[in-house]
């Protein structure tokens, strides 16, 4: 997105998923949230020696991508979302990839989904807080409910989710890896709120890693930029029209013209969790072909 206001109005609607939008009450979807236990096993056979990671916003996007590439290095990955289609979907794509509907703004969810890793594995090794909420918000157009929900799933939802983790990650002197975004550092119009909520996710992730370096977790973020996923049309809630018009304008102002794909996004996010970054810790990797020195 570029820094010119849009001349179109999006149409309004609440936070949806992105990166995968995980905020409405579980009690209202029509499935129950432990649906997919796709690891086959029992309490007493929690697995003890093989990593860990829970990826909120797992089912589309960047997250699915990243459920994927943990998987098949052999992590055990519970993912979380509210669409119950799409988790059994990424679910069913790998033995070792188990699924549970969460609302990322819930502190009831996020202890919950904490303890479904626990329960089924026996430890956690990392969390990444992949899920989020944005809107193309004007100064003059920002309905409280709607900087509400932004603030709600890019905030206060890491910062749960990192909470409830926490005494199972300073047991296995673990990491956790955030998702921000270019416009964490770097304005647009018509973002702010947006933009804002990614600014204080790598606020978060820089103190965190002071606070939790003595335990030996580790804290770092990616920031991705433009990427070919649903955001524009989910999450944003553009039209397919509007979105086209954005990812023509993004495509002209990435120094290296061109969008990114998931699966790059996914493989820092795996780096960072991995032992070649045991030495690494408070930092953004911005990964956006360049827009953030544009």
């Amino acid at each position: 997105m570029g820094k010119r206001t849009p001349w179109f109005k999006p149409r309004k609607r609440r936070a949806a998923e992105s990166q995968s939008v995980l905020h409405q009450p579980t009690h209202q979807l029509p499935i129950q949230p432990e649906a997919w236990p796709h690891s086959g096993r029992t309490r007493e056979s929690n697995m003890t020696n093989e990593k860990v990671v829970v990826i909120t916003g797992g089912s589309s996007g960047i997250g699915r991508a990243a459920a994927l590439r943990f998987a098949k290095q052999g992590y055990r990955v519970l993912i979380t979302g509210r669409r119950a289609g799409l988790i059994e979907e990424t679910a069913s794509q790998h033995a070792n990839i188990a699924g549970t509907m969460a609302d990322a703004a819930s502190a009831e969810d996020a202890k919950r989904t904490i303890a479904k890793a626990i329960d089924e594995w026996g430890r956690l090794d990392a969390l990444v807080n992949n899920a989020a909420a944005g809107a193309i918000l004007s100064l003059a157009d920002a309905p409280a409910d709607s900087i509400t929900d932004i603030s709600s799933v890019n905030i206060l939802g890491p910062s749960l989710l990192a909470s409830a983790a926490l005494p199972h990650l300073k047991a296995t002197r673990g990491t956790i890896v955030n998702v921000s975004s270019t416009f964490g550092h770097k304005p647009a119009a018509g973002l702010s709120h947006y933009a804002a909520s990614k600014a204080a996710v790598e606020h978060l992730t820089r103190c965190w890693a002071l606070e939790l370096a003595p335990f030996g977790v580790r804290v770092n973020a990616v920031a991705p930029g433009p990427t070919e996923t649903s955001a524009l049309t989910g999450m944003m809630g553009l039209s397919a029209e509007q979105a086209a018009v954005v990812e023509r304008q993004e495509r002209a102002s990435i120094p290296l013209g061109r969008r990114g794909v998931p699966d790059e996004i996914a493989e820092w996010i795996v780096q960072l969790a991995g032992p070649a970054s045991a030495w690494m810790t408070g930092q953004v990797i911005a990964i956006d072909g360049g827009l953030g020195l544009a």
